[in-house]
């Protein structure tokens, strides 16, 4: 059986043997490191000394309370369906390549592709999209 170390012998043995936390994640853990290292080299800052007349003193009585922020709003309106319409008929002149793009067990037929992926984008139309945040209010209208 091995005698138990000196409190100076642990801190020596311990402070050589250090292991970063996060083990798994090596990004992290070279960090860590990196950061235990530089703590190490660095010596602690040496505070001021001030006469104690000159050390100002905190303000006292109530604070005034700080004034509201204004949140921000953001709306955006967005015309997919004109959008879409407009750039239809190039989805139909690039609809052949649907299907020489595509390897022969996976190919469909590439017009009734575009024509489904066009009905799920004008189904999107009416969308609302809210969200409510502390600093800002985001609204998106798809129309």
């Amino acid at each position: 059986m091995s005698a138990p170390l000196s409190p100076a012998a642990m801190a020596a043995v311990t402070s050589a043997a250090v292991t970063p936390r996060a083990v798994r994640h090596f990004g992290l853990a070279a960090m860590e490191a990196r950061a235990a290292r530089s703590r190490a080299a660095t010596p602690a800052p040496q505070k001021a000394s001030m006469p104690l007349g000159l050390v100002p003193s905190p303000p006292s009585g109530p604070r005034a309370p700080a004034a509201p922020t204004r949140r921000v709003r953001i709306r955006l309106w967005l015309p997919l369906t004109a959008l879409f319409l407009l750039l239809a008929p190039f989805a139909f002149l690039l609809a052949p390549l649907i299907w020489l793009c595509t390897p022969p067990p996976y190919r469909t037929r590439p017009f009734a592709t575009v024509i489904g992926l066009g009905r799920v984008l004008l189904s999107l139309s009416g969308t609302l999209v809210h969200v409510d945040a502390r600093e800002a209010l985001v609204s998106i209208r798809i129309f």
